[in-house]
């Protein structure tokens, strides 16, 4: 009797669960409790319905155990006794273990089950209906959405934006001006976008790189997926280097502070550096700043990045990113959020760059402008020699939405040190400064724009690395590339280890 009524429990336990598994296509209640269906073609264990199973199991057991310790003070066949409680307590062992092994699976299950949940929204959120789609040589796939109905526009105060398609003010010398004279022997080239090589998107449509499940599966959760760790922002004024690479980033940079300013501009060398890890990255970019170094830092950023981890390949590809609040909850790169304001048909954010630099090899740039415009109080970008890419909304911003208090040009990485010692992963070309043109990454005609909407040279550059043996920068000026600096190096090697 005793083992009737146990296996008469796990009998309606594990029915159960079989009518869990067989019921219908929707969520339903049963009289037994709250038993759901979340999605079908999927098996999902009710953790609560089953704990609870378990507990009348467990009660029920007990008494079992009860009459069985009764028995035995009575003397009922002792060697029957013995041989019948063994088995009994090996099957109670048995039904246990299965229970609490069925729990962890189910919740194991449910929880994969409401990632995928999550991920599937994310991607519905950021893959706008494409009126064309090309697929690019590198794998990515190119969606041309029209201009209205980009990822920028899900934010709430943009629903009745009305597009700017022009800025109102350009700084001077921006458009119409020749290209800068070139020292001799020294030959630059024009970048383009892999994609390009299939096709093109129409006027009124803007290129999107699609986001794939994996991309997001890569990233620490869906709500991080497109934005950069805390405490990614070199500080310059830093006494300690060691408390400013808390961070595991590492910089060489140029700079200038102390001013008002409302934009600047570079033309940044193309180079396809090697990442040690898929969580590290290189990049080259300049930073427009605004506000203290701390939860409420200001930054607009733009340049071209390798990170295995946000695109999963190390291709050489151009990026933005902003942030309102030191990098914790607003701001994202390229379009992975709303925000910034597409309005260019021929550039893709986040898009692979071709061809890139090579040692003794042909040597291509990009030039980047980034300017307030001075009438609307919106934030420019310009890619090359006349692409206006879009503007960054100027209620996105608090410091920024009157001007820049620093401005910052050059490369980062991120140091995992995940052997025990400095990464390998490179930074520019991945040779030191001093290794010269066409072996080291550099900036030139680096320039800044002031209250008057001018192009200008910047005034008291200064320089900062944290660990000068891993990444350097060494700054010069000449009549053909104004301000400019080499920048780079390879991380670990003998003097940084």
């Amino acid at each position: 009797m005793m083992f009737l009524d146990g296996f008469v429990f796990v009998i309606i336990y594990f029915r159960g669960l079989s009518r869990e598994r067989e019921s219908g296509k929707k969520r339903r209640k049963t009289k037994s409790g709250s038993l759901f269906i979340i999605k079908k073609g999927e098996t999902h264990f009710n953790v609560a319905a089953e704990s609870l199973v378990l507990v009348v199991v467990g009660y029920r057991v007990r008494g079992l155990l009860e009459r069985r310790r009764l028995i035995k003070t009575e003397k009922m066949s002792s060697e029957a006794h013995f041989s019948n409680e063994r088995v009994f307590r090996g099957f109670l062992v048995w039904f246990c273990s299965w229970g609490l092994l069925s729990l962890t699976c189910a919740a194991g299950r449910l929880s994969v089950s409401t990632q995928n949940l999550e991920v599937h929204k994310h991607l519905k959120r950021l893959n706008k209906p494409a009126v064309k789609s090309i697929q690019s040589p590198d794998g990515d796939i190119i969606d041309c959405v029209h201009i209205s109905k980009q990822p920028a526009f899900d934010h709430p105060f943009l629903k009745d934006h009305k597009i700017q398609m022009n800025p109102s003010t350009i700084p001077d010398l921006m458009f119409g001006e020749n290209k800068v004279s070139e020292k001799p022997k020294e030959k630059f080239n024009p970048v383009t976008q892999l994609w390009h090589q299939t096709g093109a998107c129409s006027s009124g449509t803007i290129p999107v790189r699609r986001t794939k499940k994996e991309d997001v599966l890569r990233a620490s959760s869906a709500k991080r997926y497109g934005k950069k760790k805390h405490r990614t922002v070199p500080l310059p004024r830093s006494a300690d280097p060691d408390l400013a690479n808390q961070s595991g980033h590492q910089h060489a940079i140029a700079y200038v502070e102390g001013g008002k300013f409302y934009g600047a501009k570079a033309t940044i060398n193309v180079w396809e550096p090697k990442v040690q890890s898929s969580n590290e990255f290189s990049l080259s970019q300049l930073w427009i700043l605004g506000g203290a170094f701390g939860q409420d830092l200001n930054s607009i950023e733009a340049g071209w990045q390798v990170s295995p981890d946000l695109y999963g390949d190390n291709n050489t590809r151009l990026f933005t990113y902003w942030t309102s609040d030191a990098y914790q909850a607003t701001g994202c790169y390229n379009l992975l959020c709303s925000g910034f304001i597409q309005i260019n048909s021929q550039i893709a954010m986040g898009a692979s760059i071709s061809p890139v630099s090579g040692f003794h090899n042909p040597q291509y740039d990009i030039s980047i402008t980034i300017w307030k415009d001075l009438k609307e109080g919106h934030w420019w970008m310009q890619f090359g020699d006349g692409y206006v890419l879009g503007y960054w909304p100027s209620f996105l911003f608090s410091y920024l939405a009157d001007s820049a208090s620093i401005v910052e040009w050059g490369g980062e990485v991120v140091n995992m040190e995940e052997d025990g010692h400095h990464t390998t992963t490179q930074m520019g070309s991945g040779q030191f400064p001093d290794a010269g043109f066409s072996k080291a990454s550099y900036f030139r005609n680096i320039q800044v724009v002031d209250s008057s909407n001018n192009l200008k040279e910047p005034k008291g550059l200064n320089t900062f690395t944290e660990k000068s043996n891993c990444y350097d920068v060494e700054v010069g000026k000449n009549d053909d590339w104004g301000h400019y600096f080499y920048y780079g190096g390879p991380g670990r090697n003998p003097n940084c280890q």
